[in-house]
């Protein structure tokens, strides 16, 4: 695509990843079928500057009835899911009935604390598996896409929303205007639209490149979101950076006139303005980057390798998959990839066909060198697996740079 999918603009493409699968597919040895592959190519809209993918995969390739990300995974995440319904609670559900409702509401971690406050809620999501998950603790749910048609029963059947949330969903729906006119069609006239995803400034500060793939589409700034708002008659009335999954932004969004921007809005689009973020030429160097780390990330494992030390990986997450297609690492630079999600054990990764391995077997015995694509995660993990430490077991990281810990 050479059109914006926020705006209509002319979209200038500043980055090829190549050929790579569908981050989440991960086969079944046995599974001979042919492997759905796309151009994984990245652009910025010489208008609003959204940068995003030059290709679309189709929405019912990646958010399928066994997607295997759980939010509840992870116990930093589901602190700060917890924090973020009971600030949610006190700042924006006042009424005598508040409404809250989440857009890709996964296995229901952030809407339990909004159900066990008896809140009315709902929560939609597109994958059957993690939509049973929430049910089964007691959450309202909806089978279903988050689009204009969507939004408008919700609003028939239960009335406006006070609160539309989204955590790392926005940035993987390309069809953003139907997203904001089901924003418009459900909320409330004094309600708000609170989200968070990757922050664009945090990917191109630390080379986060992993963060590209498939289902994120989009990578968001303060001053496209701001823009894309504008269109539809909303405005970007607060910002947040969070330090979860790599380094994010949470966006508040409100009718225009309703309420007043805060200061942290204009500070933040002043710095993005000052860094020229999305400037074709950063985005090119960021680009020459990538290039570094992915020569320096193959280098180190073809080097170990040949020194006969023994490498794993820990963490099949969804981003790895840009890194081993990309960077053409596969069962010889690394044979296995330990994971503690049961759905992606005893299957491939995607592309290169890595076994994943459950976390039960990471010390049996342990490997010399473990290469950590849950690296967002990295704080949490390390302090977990403190023995792998203590026996010389070294981490290799490659954000921002690769180095070996």
């Amino acid at each position: 695509m050479t059109t914006c999918r926020a705006c209509r603009g002319p979209v200038t493409e500043f980055f090829d990843f190549g050929r790579q699968p569908l981050s989440d597919a991960f086969r079944w040895p046995q599974d001979d079928s042919e492997e759905f592959f796309y151009r994984l190519a990245v652009g910025v809209c010489n208008e609003c500057t959204m940068v995003q993918l030059m290709e679309e995969v189709p929405r019912e390739r990646m958010f399928r009835e066994d997607y295997p990300y759980h939010s509840s995974m992870s116990s930093v995440m589901r602190e700060h899911f917890t924090t973020t319904a009971r600030r949610l609670m006190e700042t924006e559900c006042r009424g005598s009935d508040p409404f809250v409702v989440e857009i890709g509401c996964n296995d229901g971690v952030m809407l339990k604390t909004i159900a066990d406050s008896g809140i009315r809620h709902l929560g939609v999501d597109p994958s059957r598996d993690v939509v049973e998950l929430a049910a089964a603790k007691g959450i309202r749910v909806r089978f279903d896409f988050f689009q204009e048609s969507t939004a408008t029963e919700i609003k028939a059947a239960e009335g406006p929303a006070d609160v539309i949330y989204a955590a790392n969903t926005i940035c993987h729906i390309p069809y953003v205007d139907s997203v904001f006119r089901g924003i418009d069609a459900l909320l409330a006239p004094d309600g708000v639209f609170v989200f968070e995803d990757p922050y664009l400034g945090d990917i191109v500060e630390r080379a986060s490149f992993d963060q590209i793939y498939d289902e994120h589409f989009y990578l968001f700034s303060a001053s496209s979101v701001r823009a894309t708002a504008r269109r539809f008659g909303f405005d970007l009335v607060d910002v947040e950076r969070l330090p979860v999954h790599g380094g994010e932004v949470r966006y508040t969004i409100a009718r225009q006139g309703r309420r007043e921007p805060s200061a942290a809005v204009a500070e933040l689009i002043a710095d993005e303005q000052k860094r020229q973020l999305t400037d074709t030429t950063i985005l090119e160097r960021f680009g020459m980057q990538v290039k570094r780390n992915c020569e320096d990330l193959t280098t180190l494992l073809h080097q170990l390798r040949e020194a006969g030390h023994t490498v794993a990986a820990y963490g099949a997450t969804a981003k790895s998959a840009t890194v081993t297609n990309y960077c053409g690492i596969g069962p010889d630079l690394v044979p296995a990839i330990f994971d503690s999600t049961a759905a992606k054990q005893g299957r491939l990764s995607p592309g290169t066909h890595i076994p994943i391995r459950p976390l039960e077997e990471f010390s049996a015995p342990y490997p010399e060198y473990v290469l950590l694509f849950a690296w967002n995660h990295a704080e949490e993990i390390i302090a977990r697996e403190k023995a792998f430490r203590e026996q010389g077991g070294k981490w290799i990281l490659y954000v921002p740079d690769v180095r070996a810990i």
